[in-house]
């Protein structure tokens, strides 16, 4: 999964990029790259294919500024090249934008849209910038076009956009792909995962989606696609700085490894008392046993550990337990028992594929149980249910 960060009002912009890059890292990717500006028009876009360190050699000590956007780049459309990493610029290089998702209709919308632009690559992204600075070209303002091309485009998307006439604000939405806001001491952020920005705060506020947010340093405007204003109020990420440090370990994948003994210990304390009883959410019981099958639900290596998991729930709730593989569950709901439960399993509650599943199960009322090691996290505030891991963020994917 590609990884967004940003940051307005701090003039340590591009070393706080490169962390959050870094601490992305666990996601996988292919190409890397920041845009970081100083003032009107004076931002320098900088990509690379590869890893963070890639890009991090071609930055100089003079690439500095107060705002900028990051992205690492999973390749879905095009190769993983520099021309095709993101940030992308728009057709006069007014505007910057990085993305998160798929966007279903970018063809429809270059050949409607966009038939005498100059496209740099081969990305559905590059597709959105243009069609915001086509319309910012026809008289529109930033905030009307981008509203005009949210309410175009379709498909999953988490966009993060900087105006290079305009560098005290980024604006952002999203559908279907995670972004969160991170509120800093006289500046704010964006990410894609709160890891991303922990060194730097551990206030966040949650965008629902098909929610538009304009930043800037010091106000956070959250609205829907029509221009109503939203209130929320933010929330405290549980997440600890060592949490996602190697300490004394030369790889993630061996402290993580001597660290299973301690979770083990962290979850009979969370989940037991001192009599040895199961101190699990009654709630949670009931909704497993009035359940006629449970549905377990996640992609990768948290799928096989559904796997694992299946015939051990059978024998104790007596109860039938069908596996999904997020990705194709998304886009094709197969046909489900009178009763069910769904179990999402995420690492980080963060899953793009799992959210999907989620969110046609709360629109069908379907109860739903996250399973993760991340409190606050999008599948954990969205299902019904969430029991913690207790494990911490886990890097060595």
């Amino acid at each position: 999964m590609c990884g967004i960060v940003g940051v307005v009002g701090n003039k340590n912009a591009t070393d706080i990029l490169m962390q959050g890059l870094e601490k992305l890292e666990y996601r996988g990717y292919d190409s890397a790259g920041i845009y970081v500006t100083e003032g009107v028009n004076q931002g320098r876009l900088i990509k690379s294919v590869g890893r963070i360190a890639d890009l991090r050699a071609k930055i100089g000590i003079d690439m500095a500024g107060y705002t900028g956007i990051g992205h690492t780049r999973w390749a879905t459309h095009g190769q993983p090249t520099e021309l095709n990493a993101h940030p992308h610029t728009s057709e006069t290089g007014r505007f910057v934008l990085v993305h998160n998702g798929v966007i279903e209709n970018y063809l429809q919308i270059k050949e409607t849209y966009l038939s005498n632009h100059h496209l740099k690559g081969e990305t559905d992204t590059e597709i959105a910038v243009h069609l915001v600075g086509e319309f910012v070209e026809q008289g529109l303002s930033v905030i009307e076009a981008f509203k005009k091309a949210l309410n175009i485009i379709e498909g999953s998307y988490a966009f993060a956009l900087v105006d290079a006439e305009d560098p005290d604000t980024i604006y952002v939405a999203k559908n279907k792909s995670p972004l969160l806001i991170g509120l800093g001491d006289g500046y704010n952020m964006v990410c894609s995962d709160a890891m991303a920005m922990i060194r730097e705060t551990s206030e966040f506020m949650e965008i629902h989606d098909k929610e538009l947010v304009v930043l800037t340093k010091d106000s956070v405007s959250v609205m829907d696609y029509e221009g109503n204003s939203v209130e929320r109020d933010s929330y405290t990420a549980e997440l600890d700085l060592s949490d996602i440090g190697k300490g004394t370990y030369p790889y993630y994948m061996l402290k993580e490894i001597d660290e299973q003994p301690t979770v083990m210990r962290k979850l009979i304390t969370a989940y037991t008392d001192d009599n040895n009883q199961v101190t699990v959410d009654s709630e949670i019981i009931k909704a497993v046993q009035e359940a006629d099958r449970i549905y377990i639900l996640a992609a990768g290596t948290s799928y096989h550990a559904g796997f694992a998991s299946k015939s051990f729930l059978e024998k104790l709730t007596d109860t039938p337990v069908e596996l999904g593989i997020a990705s194709e569950w998304g886009y094709n709901m197969p046909l489900l028992s009178k009763k069910p439960l769904f179990v999402m399993i995420s690492q980080s509650g963060e899953t793009a594929d799992s959210r999907q599943v989620l969110v046609k199960a709360n629109q069908m009322g379907i109860p739903s149980l996250t399973i993760t090691n991340v409190p606050g996290s999008t599948l954990s505030r969205e299902a019904t249910y969430t029991m913690l891991l207790h494990a911490g963020p886990e890097i060595a994917v």
